[in-house]
C-alpha cells in the first residue's frame, strides 16, 4: 500500500503526532510542572504518579511520543524513529506547553525516554531546557554481550540506513506481562499500547539508540540538576526456573543497573544517584514499598534542588 511502512522502508501513511495528557483536576496554585515521558513499548498511564506529584503541589503533564501510545496512527510502525532528535522534538513541545504555567519545569523520563531526555537537556543546556531532570532507569547502554555491543553495533550501523525496518529482535515481554493485573500483577493498562507480546526492535531504531549511547559515553553537559534512579539489582531478561517470580518482582529485568551506575556521572555537572532496593525496571511500577521509597525520594530531591532554588 502506498505510504504504509514496509520492511526496508520508513515511509508511512500519516504524519507523526504527539499527545499531551493532563488530569482533569489540577493543583489550584502549582509550585511547578512535571513532564512525564515514557519508554519503549509504553505510554503515560501511571495515575498514581500524577497523584503523588499533585499532592506535593506539582502539576503533571504526560506526553505520548510520536508513534507510541495514544499518538500511534494506522500505517505507522510502533515506536519507530531513526533519529532520537525526532522524539526529542516532541519533548521540547511538551516542555514549552508546561512553561505556559508558572513555576519551574521538571522532566521525569523513563528508560528510552530517559536517554532521549538526557540528550535533549544537553542540547538545550543554554536555553529552552528544563529546571531539573529525573531519570527513572534510563537506557544509557545496551544490555548485551561485548560482541553484540561492539561488532553488533557496527553491523547495525551498516544495515540501518538501507534497511531501517528490518527486525533485529522480537518476542514477548515477560516484564510487561508480569505487571498486568489480569495476569496476577498490580497494574491495569491498555495492552494495545503497552504490549505483553512486545514490540519488535528494528535496525533503524536500534542504530539511533546506539548513536545516543555513544554520545552519553563521551559525556554530556546537562546544566540543570539530574537525579538518576535505578533498582539495586538486575535480574534475568527472560526469567526461568525457581527464581522467576522473584526476579520479575524485585529486580530490573530489562537493563543492566551496573551500566546505569557507571554512566550516570557522565550526564552533567550536578548528578545525584538514587538506588531503590527491590524495585523493578520502571521504579514507579514496583511493589508498594520500593515504589513509595522512590516517589518520596524524588519529591524530597525536588524540594531540595528545585523548590528551594525557586523560593
Amino acid at each position: 500500500m502506498p505510504g504504509v511502512a514496509t520492511p526496508g522502508s520508513a515511509r508511512e501513511a500519516v504524519s507523526p503526532v504527539l499527545t499531551l495528557v493532563r488530569r482533569a483536576h489540577r493543583p489550584a496554585r502549582p509550585v511547578g510542572s512535571v513532564v512525564l515521558v515514557h519508554g519503549y513499548n509504553d505510554y503515560v498511564f501511571q495515575d498514581h504518579v500524577v497523584e503523588s506529584f499533585a499532592e506535593a503541589g506539582w502539576d503533571a503533564l504526560g506526553v505520548d511520543l510520536r508513534r507510541a501510545g495514544r499518538s500511534l496512527r494506522a500505517g505507522q510502525v510502533p515506536h519507530y524513529v531513526d533519529d532520537l532528535r525526532e522524539t526529542a522534538a516532541d519533548l521540547g513541545v511538551a516542555v514549552a506547553a508546561a512553561r505556559r504555567s508558572p513555576g519551574p519545569v521538571v522532566v521525569h523520563a523513563h528508560s528510552t525516554g530517559g536517554l532521549v531526555a538526557a540528550l535533549w537537556a544537553h542540547a538545550h543546556r543554554g536555553a529552552g531546557g528544563c529546571d531539573a531532570l529525573v531519570l527513572d532507569s534510563p537506557f544509557l547502554d545496551l544490555r548485551a554481550s561485548w560482541v553484540e555491543r561492539t561488532v553488533g553495533t557496527r553491523v547495525i550501523d551498516a544495515v540501518g540506513p538501507w534497511s531501517p525496518l528490518t527486525v533485529v529482535s522480537s518476542g514477548p515481554s515477560a516484564y510487561t506481562g508480569h505487571l498486568l493485573a489480569e495476569r496476577g500483577g498490580r497494574w491495569t493498562f491498555d495492552t494495545s499500547l503497552k504490549r505483553p507480546e512486545g514490540v519488535p526492535v528494528r535496525a533503524g531504531w536500534l542504530r539511533a539508540v546506539r548513536q545516543g549511547h555513544a554520545r552519553v559515553a563521551r559525556g554530556l553537559d546537562v546544566a540543570c540538576p539530574v537525579l538518576v534512579a535505578r533498582a539495586d539489582r538486575s535480574g534475568a531478561e527472560d526469567p526461568t526456573g525457581p527464581d522467576r517470580e522473584v526476579d520479575l518482582e524485585t529486580t530490573d529485568t530489562v537493563l543492566d543497573v551496573a551500566q546505569i551506575a557507571r554512566l550516570a556521572p557522565r550526564l552533567g555537572r550536578d548528578v545525584t544517584e538514587l538506588v531503590v532496593p527491590g524495585a523493578v525496571h520502571d521504579l514507579t511500577l514496583s511493589d508498594d514499598g520500593p515504589r513509595a521509597t522512590y516517589l518520596s525520594a524524588v519529591l524530597g530531591w525536588l524540594d531540595e534542588h528545585v523548590r528551594r532554588e525557586a523560593a
